[in-house]
């Protein structure tokens, strides 16, 4: 069985990169997907519609814009990885492992521990947390090769 992950959350560090690495490495049949992750291009998704005058209404037309790709991806994935960076409040992740909790899709979340206690909720209905990239490519290492 091939088995799909969406990631989702932090785009200023290289988390994807070091779990799609970490995971080749130990050649699992794992296929990837995300969120658009060019920051630019996600904030402008609304802008295919025509520009708009009000920051309000543009930042909705790309949320709505966006939003095809994201629920449609959560919704074939059979494992999400939410990852909360700390850089920047990642409302989007927030909001992606809400709706995985929502529609009983299984998710990891990632993130150092100076964030628990606001992540509270968040973590309860996860399936798994993780602090490291690392611990998560043992966690999917485990669950798609063990028989």
């Amino acid at each position: 069985m091939e088995w799909k992950v969406y990631l989702s959350g932090e785009i200023h560090s290289d988390w994807r990169q070091l779990l799609k690495d970490g995971c080749e490495a130990h050649n699992l049949p794992i296929i990837f997907m995300s969120a658009v992750t060019d920051h630019q291009a996600s904030d402008g998704a609304g802008d295919l519609l025509g520009a708009e005058d009000n920051n309000f209404w543009r930042d909705h037309k790309s949320a709505k814009v966006n939003s095809i790709r994201t629920k449609t991806l959560i919704e074939n994935c059979d494992v999400a990885v939410v990852r909360f960076g700390e850089k920047y409040k990642q409302w989007n992740a927030a909001f992606d492992a809400g709706y995985c909790a929502a529609s009983g899709k299984p998710y990891i979340t990632l993130h150092n521990e100076d964030i628990i206690h606001p992540l509270k909720e968040v973590d309860a209905a996860a399936m798994a947390w993780a602090t490291t990239p690392e611990q998560v490519v043992e966690i999917l290492k485990y669950i798609v090769s063990k028989e």
